[in-house]
């Protein structure tokens, strides 16, 4: 008797977490929506969307439709993704999100697609870090002119390392003229030139020591 009602027992317990034939086509659809954008295949996503797919849907690691598309690069699959209502700020299981992947990969055309469709700016990376520090470290100059002359945007923000935008462009880059550029423009729009790092050791001291004579220059000026 107790093997029986322990047999009747696995098998409801079977049947029970057997997904159902909607759960089933909700998941083939998820899948097929999820390989459609990494594809960009633009036809097939908006055909799933008009059909009432999710479009915040998100893959195994938490990465948006929007997200996947902002890796990938493809401008015209998140123009579309956006148009139907995309979160330009969910984030992943690593915390980037669409907004700050375009700036630390210097996608400013996207920026300007995120700033316009209620990009956040108190929302942060793995490093506690904002859209304009990875672009400063990276030397996307057009991405680092866009985000700080945008109103409102924090460009004195420091991440977990003690560094700021600046800091990351003296420290982090290589003293040519991108970053040159990178720093004028930062301090064209009122960035803090004496922001110093945990260890009380400021940009120029950086510049200066580094042998990074322009920059340095620049910062005193």
């Amino acid at each position: 008797m107790k093997l029986l009602v322990l047999a009747l027992g696995l098998m409801l317990s079977s049947y029970q977490a057997s997904p159902t034939e909607n759960q089933k086509t909700e998941m083939t659809n998820e899948r097929d929506i999820l390989k459609a954008v990494q594809e960009n295949n633009i036809d097939a996503v908006a055909k799933a969307l008009k059909n009432g797919e999710n479009v915040n849907l998100t893959d195994s690691h938490k990465r948006s439709l929007l997200l996947i598309a902002t890796n990938n690069k493809n401008f015209e699959m998140a123009e579309l993704l956006v148009k139907h209502g995309a979160d330009v700020n969910q984030q992943a299981d690593n915390l980037d999100s669409p907004f700050l992947y375009a700036g630390a990969s210097g996608q400013t055309e996207l920026l300007k697609l995120f700033l316009a469709n209620g990009a956040r700016f108190d929302v942060f990376n793995r490093y506690n870090g904002s859209a304009l520090i990875p672009a400063c470290e990276r030397g996307h100059i057009e991405t680092v002119r866009l985000l700080a002359h945008t109103k409102g945007f924090p460009v004195n923000h420091v991440n977990r390392l003690g560094w700021t935008g600046l800091m990351e462009a003296v420290v982090l880059g290589d003293g040519t003229k991108k970053y040159q550029e990178i720093v004028q423009i930062l301090k064209d729009a009122g960035a803090k030139m004496d922001i110093p790092d945990h260890d009380g050791v400021t940009p120029l001291q950086h510049a200066e020591r580094a042998g990074y004579r322009e920059i340095a220059k620049i910062i005193k000026s």
